[in-house]
């Protein structure tokens, strides 16, 4: 049995967002900074896709068909990941769609550093005075 002219248009439109969307789209190429810096930019990637078709009736041996396909990608940078001297931080650009849970969970980084630093001055020794 031959492949439904339906299939066929879904597999090129899906075949063409793979082309578009692949984890180098997510996390892109990283720039390298002339002190040594390592930049990696990060995107929001969102995409859409839909397909349709109908069978007419016809009065030769041949169906009659149509139909169609489309599909919507969207592709927003959200953040940079720097890597500096062994350490990484995230630097988010500004969002209006950022919640609570979002900041809490940007924020994270930094207050685990804070508290690292906080227990490296409190432990005997840490500040070389035995």
């Amino acid at each position: 049995m031959s492949e439904h002219p339906l299939q066929g248009l879904m597999d090129v439109a899906l075949q063409r967002i793979k082309e578009m969307v692949d984890s180098n789209t997510i996390i892109g190429e990283p720039i390298t900074m002339a002190d040594g810096t390592l930049i990696l930019p990060v995107s929001k990637v969102s995409f859409g896709f839909a397909s349709g078709g109908s069978d007419f009736p016809s009065k030769t041996p041949r169906e009659l068909f149509g139909g169609g396909s489309g599909a919507g990608v969207s592709i927003s940078p959200i953040a940079f990941l720097v890597v500096k001297d062994g350490s990484v931080k995230m630097l988010q650009l500004a969002s209006q769609e950022a919640n609570t849970t979002d900041r809490i969970i940007n924020a994270l980084p930094d207050v685990l550093d804070k508290l690292q630093d906080m227990f490296k001055k409190d432990r005997p020794g840490a500040d070389g005075q035995g």
